[in-house]
């Protein structure tokens, strides 16, 4: 089994490097060469963590009927960054979990590439080579349903969202299919919340087009960002600029495509990840191109980072470049919003640098790099958390709506041998820019459970539900900064839910139960 540590940081953090002070970090420690895929912060401000793994009591069984290789793996750790719970998912053979999406009820879904048949915990057979794998959860991690999504060819899974219907989009890629484009195409699934599929389409040109990343827009569609290696045709309308260029499609609530668009110099870049901002999204990846094509800003040394805003038609707004030296590795991006949601305050960025040959102090070790709204850098740092090893690589990064920042990621002191590490960063300069209230409720109104957030610091808090006459129904004792209340035996109306810190902050807010 995976050793777990928490570190002694916690609040008493002693690095505090450019006003950042390490929260907490935990280290998952493991013997065998894991994946780490994503974080994700659930709707009550915890985290889920999800990867592949090896599970080693598995190894050390010998058996020949066990699954000896990959398997999905999920840890939940709270807001301390203590284990809520750990869960792994197994097919007959291997199965390698590539993205997860946290659900509106608390759950969550997530999405893997599956070469396994019927068997274990996989309840569908193969629908030959490899497969998308759906396992939708609550929030304990238990099963709710599962899906085995594909065709004859070879799928492997890159991306789900949920919509503002509750069902979800699906997006992975699909090599030589019979009813492709290209010799890789990029395949949308539309589901319902239960599962039933409701749409599905093949997205490419004449060449090589692979999904790196898909994002939930406001009006129940999708953005799908996309590295092309393809000429028009087929689906494609846009021309390549290069070698790969971004390619940037959105789609509407049915899965119709609106707008797509081409992004590139000469040479070759890759897209990788995708934002919501005020004004439309942000895309970004790294680029070898020099000034060519549309891309108007050039490259400093090795692979830089390209970043592009563009308005909500895909039209754009400006382009930045920007450079660590060596190899840049774009891995998440997060908008900081204002409360209101109607202007963007930054763009955090997060990523490391392979080293290709050269040795430096902060090579292979987290980076974040902080923008404002203009895309104009505001500040850059590297990220040790309590320690650092050899070879450090971040996987992914959110901001916190309190203004933490969580980093996760795998270390190694050997190759073969990567630990999954994960950081929680308070940022005092990203805390002046939260718009915080002193309470806030969601859902508002609400069916069955609601989240109360407490904005000002404290230890402890009591939370006091009452009804309109002043009466009180119920009273919770709480250490973190998002509570669940369970509304379920409540009669329909209006209810007050009042606050009360050990430090003093008194603050109330209007509850309707539907």
């Amino acid at each position: 089994m995976k050793k777990t540590y928490l570190s002694v940081l916690m609040l008493c953090a002693v690095s505090t490097i450019y006003g950042q002070q390490v929260l907490w970090q935990r280290d998952i420690k493991s013997s065998t060469q894991d994946f780490l895929s994503q974080i994700n912060t659930t709707i009550d401000q915890q985290y889920l963590i999800t990867g592949s793994s090896i599970q080693s009591d598995k190894l050390q069984a010998g058996d020949n009927k066990q699954n000896n290789g990959y398997d999905f793996h999920l840890i939940k750790l709270n807001q301390q960054g203590e284990q809520v719970w750990e869960k792994y998912f197994s097919g007959n053979n291997h199965d390698y979990l590539s993205s997860s999406v946290t659900t509106q009820d608390g759950g969550s879904l997530v999405s893997g590439t599956s070469y396994s048949g019927k068997g274990l915990d996989k309840k569908n057979d193969s629908k030959g080579g490899s497969d998308i794998w759906l396992l939708r959860l609550n929030e304990f991690g238990d099963e709710i349903w599962q899906k085995t999504l594909g065709s004859s060819s070879d799928e492997e899974a890159r991306a789900v969202v949920q919509t503002t219907d509750l069902g979800f989009f699906v997006t992975g890629n699909v090599q030589n299919y019979s009813k492709g484009y290209g010799s890789k195409d990029v395949l949308l699934i539309r589901l319902d919340k239960y599962g039933n599929e409701l749409s599905q389409s093949i997205l490419g040109g004449k060449g090589l087009d692979e999904v790196e990343k898909m994002i939930p827009t406001k009006d129940g569609g999708v953005l799908l960002g996309i590295y092309s290696r393809s000429n028009p045709g087929g689906s494609k309308k846009t021309e390549n600029y290069g070698e790969g260029d971004y390619w940037v499609i959105k789609l509407d609530k049915t899965g119709k495509v609106e707008w797509e668009k081409n992004f590139g110099g000469k040479g070759d870049d890759h897209l990788r990840t995708l934002a919501l901002t005020s004004t439309g999204y942000v895309i970004g990846g790294e680029s070898r191109s020099e000034r060519s094509g549309n891309k108007t800003v050039g490259i400093e040394e090795g692979t830089d980072l390209w970043l592009i805003s563009l308005n909500d038609r895909g039209e754009e707004l400006w382009q930045k470049s920007f450079n660590f030296k060596n190899r840049d590795i774009l891995m998440g991006m997060n908008v900081l919003h204002s409360a209101d949601g109607q202007s963007s305050k930054g763009i955090l960025l997060g990523g490391y640098t392979q080293t290709q040959g050269r040795i430096e102090a902060e090579d292979e070790t987290f980076w974040m790099l902080y923008l404002n709204q203009d895309g104009n850098e505001q500040w850059r740092k590297h990220v040790k958390g309590e320690s650092r090893k050899r070879e450090e690589r971040l996987s992914d990064l959110k901001l916190n709506r309190d203004g933490s920042i969580i980093l996760a990621g795998t270390s190694a002191e050997e190759l073969g041998k990567e630990n999954w590490k994960i950081v929680k960063l308070g940022d005092k300069k990203i805390d002046q820019l939260i718009e915080k209230q002193d309470i806030k409720i969601y859902p508002n109104p609400v069916s069955d459970y609601t989240y109360v957030e407490i904005g000002v610091d404290f230890k402890e808090a009591d939370i006091m539900l009452y009804d309109m006459g002043g009466r009180q129904l119920q009273t919770l004792k709480t250490k973190n900064k998002v509570t669940k209340i369970n509304t379920q035996n409540l009669i329909q109306g209006a209810y007050l839910v009042t606050i009360k810190t050990d430090t003093n902050t008194t603050a109330s807010a209007k509850l309707i139960k539907k």
